[in-house]
């Protein structure tokens, strides 16, 4: 079996370990989970940009804005209150 050694960040590294616990892995079955999933679609299996993607503008927060928009421009305006806007959090 072959050894790979790979350098990267500590704080990094620290994050990564804490997400891969609570899914039940570690840094070992991660990484060969990615280079499997690689080696099966041929490449990197997830899109790759320099474009940095506000989560904000997801597709469901899309929706919510859009119709409270078209909602305002019909005079259907809905005040709440902080607590009615946390339990619709929830």
């Amino acid at each position: 079996m072959a050894q790979v050694n790979i350098r990267i960040e500590d704080e990094l590294k620290a994050r990564a370990d804490d997400i891969f616990e609570e899914l039940g892995l570690n840094m070992t079955t991660a990484f060969t989970m990615f280079i499997r999933q690689t080696i099966r679609q041929g490449g990197i299996p997830f899109k790759v940009t320099t474009k940095v993607k506000d989560p904000f503008y997801n597709p469901e927060n899309m929706r919510i804005l859009r119709q409270s928009i078209k909602e305002a421009e019909e005079g259907k305006l809905i005040t709440k209150t902080w607590d009615e806007l946390e339990a619709m959090e929830k």
